[in-house]
């Protein structure tokens, strides 16, 4: 299927699958600025500079180019999927330590460690070996779990399935989320 093929579908049946109404106070990240995201009533702030400097303490052999093209995707598809962007590095963190071609023993792939089998049923367009592709494909299975399930379980659901099986994984992606938010604000 060509990308203006895919591109309408995704523009017709996003809406139609992710149902949840976005709130007007949540940023968008198109100019890649600090995003801001509603949690609660908390509102929290995450700047790409803050992001680049996780991230090259993660991983040191990304490149300037990696690092800035991971940092503008995980600012701009946090946003759009309305999740705390130091939740999405928390999650980055845990599944592949920043590792751009991490693959899981069950054959998960990429940053964002996502099933290959879930990209058909997503509206993303390319392939999970892109950083992009993966962080979005992440970002949308982490926010219907979140929807579905709450904060806590759909995060233990992104590591889990439907077999959650106790919250090791949570306690850890929030260590990381504290450590990332700590980070920021020094």
């Amino acid at each position: 299927m060509d990308r203006l093929k895919v591109a309408w579908i995704t523009l017709i049946v996003a809406p139609l699958v992710f149902d949840g109404a976005r709130d007007a106070s949540v940023g968008t990240a198109t100019d890649f600025g600090p995003t801001q995201v509603v949690l609660g009533s908390e509102l929290r702030a995450l700047g790409q500079a803050a992001v680049a400097a996780h991230l090259d303490a993660l991983n040191p052999t990304l490149s300037d180019r990696q690092v800035e093209r991971i940092s503008r995707a995980v600012l701009k598809y946090s946003a759009k999927y309305e999740l705390d962007p130091a939740l999405v590095l928390g999650v980055i963190t845990q599944e592949s330590g920043a590792r751009l071609w991490a693959r899981s023993p069950k054959g998960a792939i990429g940053l964002m460690q996502v099933m290959p089998y879930m990209m058909g049923t997503l509206p993303v367009a390319g392939n999970l070996t892109t950083i992009e592709s993966n962080i979005e494909a992440g970002c949308i299975i982490l926010s219907n779990n979140i929807r579905r399930l709450g904060e806590q379980k759909g995060i233990l659901a992104y590591f889990w399935g439907n077999e959650i099986r106790g919250v090791r994984y949570w306690k850890r992606v929030e260590q990381a989320r504290a450590s990332i938010r700590r980070q920021a604000e020094s």
